[in-house]
């Protein structure tokens, strides 16, 4: 009862004071006399942006032309790198199907996945592991060394830094800086220019005289900002504007090789060193470490992708001359790359050798992409 009585007079006294209230003499805080400016109203909040639109995986363009089992294979051998719950989950369900054959993996995804767009268009392009001969000992034309780490490299929080004799450190040098240093122990001795596309795709297999096969494993780069040569090519009328590929811009720097190929390459300050390691005959392993499915892998910036997602990739308007069509498919993401950056931006990996290397060298296709989530 003494609470009701405190509430009750609260109640009684909040009405007397708001009853005063209303009867006092209004404030002199009243509106402005005419000719002063008004006081703006606060502009409106923005309103909150939706969240991405989820639809069925069928009606993905181009997923019923997929050879969905076979991504669906692939996937299964590289999902085990995923990191979010229920993508892991789904992955463990995916290994333990041992049904094989056709639609076992469409009737897999269209259960258990959806597709949600990410914002807007990018830029699809492709990559290869490339298979290049080599030389134990240099000569006239294989004349460029593949340097191994440089023992004065070291990272510290994400820079790149040489250490001096005195202890103290530097930014590491740019390409030209280290190519006009003598080479301490190189591990073969290559082409120029395929030494500079070895650099670009990150791996590749060497052939040396004897038959003997080793692959070339990227091991560190300088730190510098990858810059990519195509344009400048163009701008400087080397390459017509719709043949910058890379199969075009390799055999310009071969027709070219010296210093006029050396300027060119040298607009790209980055430069790649490398380890070797006995060819197992097993697919190169990106920056997720599984190895990479052909034309079922993908690089992406990992600000924005985590490894071992699926992706929807949709490829179109090629800019290129002799570029296919379109690239429509079911991939993983399980790369990245020094010229990889932003949502819809990706590289998609297509395999070893010469005819994966002229078809990669001429992807540059307008990129719509879409990540598959798991169903709630």
């Amino acid at each position: 009862m003494r609470g009701a009585s405190v509430a009750a007079r609260w109640a009684g006294l909040t009405l007397a004071v708001l009853s005063v209230a209303a009867c006092a003499t209004p404030s002199e805080h009243g509106p402005p006399p005419p000719g002063f400016p008004q006081p703006e109203a606060p502009p409106p909040r923005p309103a909150p942006p939706e969240p991405p639109r989820r639809m069925p995986v069928a009606e993905l363009p181009g997923w019923a032309s997929d050879d969905l089992d076979a991504a669906f294979a692939a996937w299964k051998a590289t999902c085990h790198v995923a990191k979010a719950p229920a993508t892991a989950e789904l992955c463990a369900r995916a290994r333990a199907v041992r049904e094989t054959g056709s639609g076992v993996g469409r009737a897999f995804l269209e259960a258990f996945f959806e597709a949600e767009a990410a914002p807007g268009e990018g830029v699809l392009t492709a990559y290869f592991a490339p298979i290049y001969p080599a030389r134990r000992s240099p000569d006239a034309e294989f004349s460029a060394p593949v340097r191994p780490r440089p023992a004065d490299l070291r990272v510290e929080n994400g820079a790149v830094l040489r250490v001096l004799a005195n202890g103290a450190a530097e930014p590491y040098p740019e390409r030209a800086a280290i190519e006009a240093q003598a080479a301490e122990a190189p591990l073969a001795w290559m082409r120029p220019e395929e030494l500079f596309f070895l650099q670009v795709q990150g791996s590749g297999l060497l052939v040396f005289e004897d038959g003997r096969r080793m692959k070339a494993l990227y091991a560190a780069h300088n730190g510098r900002p990858f810059v990519g040569i195509a344009n400048p090519m163009r701008d400087r009328g080397l390459l017509p504007g719709n043949n910058t590929s890379g199969d075009a811009i390799r055999q310009w720097l071969a027709a070219n090789r010296g210093p006029a190929a050396d300027e060119i390459m040298r607009l790209n300050p980055r430069y790649a060193f490398f380890r070797l390691a006995p060819d197992d005959s097993r697919p190169p392993v990106g920056a997720a470490n599984v190895p990479l499915p052909a034309g079922r892998a993908i690089a992406v910036d990992p600000a924005f992708h985590a490894y071992g997602e699926l992706a929807w990739i949709d490829g179109q308007a090629p800019l290129l001359a002799g570029a296919f069509p379109s690239y429509r498919r079911l991939v993983a993401t399980l790369d990245t790359g020094g010229a990889i950056r932003g949502e819809v931006r990706a590289d998609l990996y297509l395999g070893e050798g010469e005819a994966a290397g002229v078809e990669a060298g001429r992807v540059r296709h307008t990129l719509r992409l879409w990540r598959l989530v798991p169903k709630p």
